[in-house]
């Protein structure tokens, strides 16, 4: 343990720390689609240094095993952003693999088997129908080479064949088949929403051939978003519903639709993947749940009966999944001094066991920053949200009198949240002497509709005020150096980013990732799922160009004055390169300082180890140069072009 009596002195931003690029990249594992089938637990773990690709681990009877050796890789790109990627039941596995988009089936521990033709077709969230012998899921269809790919709920057969059961409308998520086999739910919607503007709850009846009929909506619409219709144990149908302003639990009984825990609390999330699990039934009357409230997860028993909640221990404070079989608890979860892992509760005994974490060594706790959750004042009155990590080292701290640069972050959806799970991601600039601040900005979830339709036409405003304000308010208050500010974003916040340092004169460099610069050019390369997103973030279509000219930063150029470095995955399909591209030689032409970084076989996020360790330490390099800070020897060049030496 190091000696905290005795700190050296050195300049933020070059204090020596054992969170480095690489330890970033091979320490991190991603861990997802957490599943129960009876004793058997199951999840995905992805795999850095096997390029990127995702595996299917279980434990069963105290042991770990692979069942999806390389190269199997368990993803589906329906959507584009995949997930409900497999399927545990009854002592088999089904899973999508990403290479040919075909599901197979693992019996035992047996090698995997091909179900469906894969191809074109796409398959997502499915669920077992056994006794029909068969697969029910969200299909998606690229063979008719149409503009927009065809969705439609799918029967596949142990046979092979394949029945279409649902089809008209753009999108469909989680078929859900009630324990007798009798019936099915579904959720739709149509464009121009996005699931959590607006989704439709349907209902029918399964028929002897296999069919649907009776088919009635019976929640949802334009202005009501619904999320994860279950069956409880006894058949009533239960769902999230954000009809009172929070997703809120309610059920379908005889004909009628009861709240069972009015509360000014998440228990649902927005729609970016399949296979989403917030709450699950320990018994027909008893529901186990995660919400969020003031942007931190609870976990508790909710009594279906008079809808009390009861809070179950435990150390998290974000919880991302769960899903529950009797008095086992499974959940996907972390907290600002543990990783985000894999633990099973025994609610019975409260007795909890961590299955898989994805930083197994984290480093001493004398160079983690605890967050602080803070609220402060933006624009036109309102409260925006963030977390702050304060610069900590264990062998370091600032030079007499110096403040430490400061680096906002704003996250991507941008329909989605910050956390305060530890991320060593956020903990490689901290223990280096830079601070972070991680906002939730106006538009985030996690906070109500209400602050979730802040960003509603006001994308590349709310969300940049928020940040600029963030900023400001931790310079006002002499935490940190107002001429050391600097912006990161990917996806959606790298729009922001760009918007912050062509239309606010605050921050001092910028680093974008895979970001937004035109955004009609997102429109015109956006894949379906996300095609009329723009006309809820932006304007509808009659306005959309006047605005979309007004807000992209790409037709403001003129305004940028500060360095930026560009980060760009050469296969991105959601954000494609010449959004990078463009952006880049605007700065180049007009002598602003600039580098751009190009990563093959990278899509929209980064998965390779090298290519994490290669971004981040090709940041670290440019925010030391561009200050005037000293870089050292182990860091790589990184090519700056009109920066003077």
């Amino acid at each position: 343990m190091p000696d905290q009596s005795r700190k050296q002195a050195a300049p933020c931003g070059a204090w020596t720390s054992p969170i480095t690029a690489a330890l970033v990249a091979a320490g991190s594992t991603p861990l997802s689609g957490v599943l129960l089938d009876g004793a058997d637990l199951y999840w995905l773990a992805g795999r850095a240094s096997e390029g990127g690709r995702t595996t299917l681990l279980r434990q069963r009877d105290g042991h770990i095993d692979e069942l999806t050796p390389a190269p199997f890789n368990v993803r589906t790109r329906v959507h584009e952003y995949g997930g409900g990627a497999a399927l545990a039941a009854g002592g088999t596995v089904w899973f999508s693999h990403f290479a040919d988009n075909r599901i197979y089936r693992v019996e035992g521990d047996r090698e995997p088997q091909p179900l469906s033709a894969g191809g074109d077709l796409r398959y997502a969230d499915f669920v077992l129908d056994a006794t029909r012998r068969r697969l029910v899921g969200v299909r998606e269809d690229h063979s008719a080479g149409a503009t927009y790919p065809v969705n439609t709920i799918c029967a596949i057969g142990f046979d092979g064949l394949e029945m279409v059961l649902v089809d008209g409308n753009d999108f469909y998520s989680s078929p859900r088949l009630s324990p007798d086999g009798r019936q099915l739910a579904w959720l739709s919607w149509d464009h121009p929403r996005m699931p959590w503007q607006g989704t439709e709850l349907w209902l029918a009846d399964v028929a002897a051939d296999g069919t649907l009929m009776n088919g009635r909506l019976i929640a949802g619409g334009e202005h009501e978003a619904i999320v994860q219709p279950e069956w409880s144990p006894g058949g009533t149908l239960h769902f999230a519903s954000d009809r009172s302003g929070w997703w809120n639990l309610h059920r379908y009984d005889h004909g009628v639709v009861h709240p069972i825990c009015p509360r000014e609390a998440e228990f649902g999330g927005p729609h970016w993947v399949f296979g989403n699990s917030m709450y699950g039934f320990r018994s027909d009357s008893e529901i186990v749940c995660t919400y969020i409230e003031a942007g931190v997860s609870r976990l508790a028993r909710l009594d279906t009966n008079n809808g009390l909640l009861t809070a179950i221990d435990n150390p998290y404070q974000e919880i991302r999944e769960l899903r529950v079989a009797g008095d086992t608890l499974v959940l996907l979860a972390g907290a600002p001094t543990i990783a985000a892992e894999v633990a099973r509760i025994d609610l019975a005994s409260g007795r909890r066991e961590v299955l898989a974490r994805s930083i197994e060594q984290l480093p001493e706790v004398g160079y983690l920053s605890v967050p602080q959750s803070i609220g402060y004042p933006s624009a036109n009155g309102r409260t925006a949200y963030a977390f702050y990590y304060p610069p900590t080292n264990a062998d370091h701290e600032p030079l007499p009198g110096e403040l430490p640069p400061l680096m906002v972050i704003g996250h991507g959806g941008p329909t989605s949240m910050a956390s305060s799970t530890l991320k060593l991601a956020t903990q490689f600039w901290t223990s280096r002497g830079i601070a972070v601040l991680d906002v939730n900005y106006g538009g985030s979830t996690g906070f109500g509709r209400t602050y979730r339709d802040l960003l509603k036409e006001q994308w590349g405003v709310v969300d940049v005020e928020d940040c600029v304000a963030g900023a400001r308010y931790l310079a006002d208050q002499g935490l940190v150096d107002r001429e050391r500010l600097v912006i990161r974003g990917g996806s959606a916040g790298g729009l922001t980013t760009l918007c912050a340092l062509a239309f606010h004169d605050v921050f001092k460099a910028g680093a974008s990732y895979y970001g937004v610069s035109d955004l009609k050019g997102l429109d015109a390369d956006s894949h379906k799922f996300e095609s009329h997103y723009n006309e809820y973030l932006i304007a509808p279509k009659e306005r959309a160009d006047a605005v979309y000219a007004e807000r992209s930063p790409i037709n403001h150029t003129e305004k940028l004055r500060r360095p930026m470095i560009f980060f760009q995955g050469l296969d991105d399909k959601v954000v494609p390169p010449p959004q990078s591209e463009v952006m880049v030689e605007a700065l180049r032409r007009r002598a602003v300082p600039v580098a751009y970084l190009t990563l093959e076989g990278e899509g929209h996020g980064f998965r390779k180890a090298d290519s994490i360790v290669r971004t981040l330490e090709a940041e670290l390099v440019f925010y030391l140069r561009v200050f005037g800070i000293p870089v050292p020897g182990d860091l790589p060049a990184v090519e700056i072009e009109n920066l003077a030496a």
